[in-house]
């Protein structure tokens, strides 16, 4: 989990996000840390209680938009849109061992800052057959060897590139975030093609109670700030544009509990 400049821990919601896709079976149990475990149990009978009532639960979310960013990027690969992915902020997720398991020729690349970055590759040597390759990023950089133009460096100029950042964005406040769109948006106009995949939560409606539980309980969960930029779909559309991405789509990751109801994600192209 990728946090602001100058915070090198690994967040609680890291390991319990992580322990999340293990639990459903989207990433294999060496990558669960003693961590995500205590803190899932200890967040469970919360997370009942919301299930009985029919309210979002922070698992419910965190599957739907991991599962629906899984099927963008599978399509453009399948495609022939893109052959080389860079996850920001990967985390302890196992998209991209799945990913270059599954896909012949994919160069999968996972940044995140130092420490995690560190911890990642030592479970990934627990992993048999090819893995991705991992390396330390500061998405808040304009330049310098952890920038995203560094890392895009090692990459080939010929293959179509995407991006992703899973559970990023509501760290950080919205000039931070425009300021990683447009980073983001220069480097994959290097490229033939060029993706950017990610999961964006909107304020909540003022007629939905739904979405207010949801994100009081997100708030809650990361035990921190978290930041909500827009009310629309639309007007993530138009940040994206006028970050340079031309071609930008922003839709619900699911509808099938109220938790994936919480969050959309975005499918734009440069």
């Amino acid at each position: 989990m990728l946090l602001p400049r100058g915070s090198e821990a690994i967040s609680p919601t890291g390991h319990y996000t992580g322990y999340v896709w293990v639990r459903n079976g989207l990433a294999p149990q060496e990558l669960a840390t003693p961590e995500g475990r205590l803190f899932f149990h200890a967040l469970e009978p919360v997370m009942r209680v919301s299930r009985l009532l029919g309210r979002p639960t922070f698992e419910g979310m965190l599957v739907a938009r991991h599962r629906m960013l899984d099927l963008l990027l599978a399509g453009a690969i399948e495609r022939g849109e893109i052959g080389q992915v860079i996850e920001i902020a990967a985390g302890l997720s196992a998209r991209g061992w799945r990913f270059v398991q599954r896909y012949d020729g994919v160069t999968y690349v996972e940044a995140d800052l130092p420490r995690m970055a560190a911890r990642k590759q030592r479970l990934l040597q627990r992993l048999s057959g090819p893995g991705p390759r991992v390396t330390t990023i500061d998405a808040l950089a304009d330049d310098g060897p952890d920038s995203i133009a560094a890392v895009a460096d090692t990459l080939d100029p010929e293959v179509g590139t995407a991006i992703v950042t899973e559970g990023l964005l509501n760290y950080f406040d919205l000039e931070a975030v425009t300021g990683m769109w447009h980073r983001f948006a220069e480097v994959l106009r290097r490229f033939p093609t060029g993706a950017y995949f990610a999961d964006v939560v909107l304020r909540p409606q003022a007629n939905s109670m739904v979405e207010k539980l949801g994100a009081g309980l997100l708030a809650a969960t990361v035990r921190g700030r978290v930041h909500l930029h827009f009310d629309t779909e639309a007007e993530v559309a138009a940040a994206l544009a006028e970050a340079a991405f031309p071609a930008a789509d922003v839709v619900p990751a699911g509808t099938d509990n109220p938790g994936a109801r919480l969050v959309h994600v975005i499918d734009a192209w440069t």
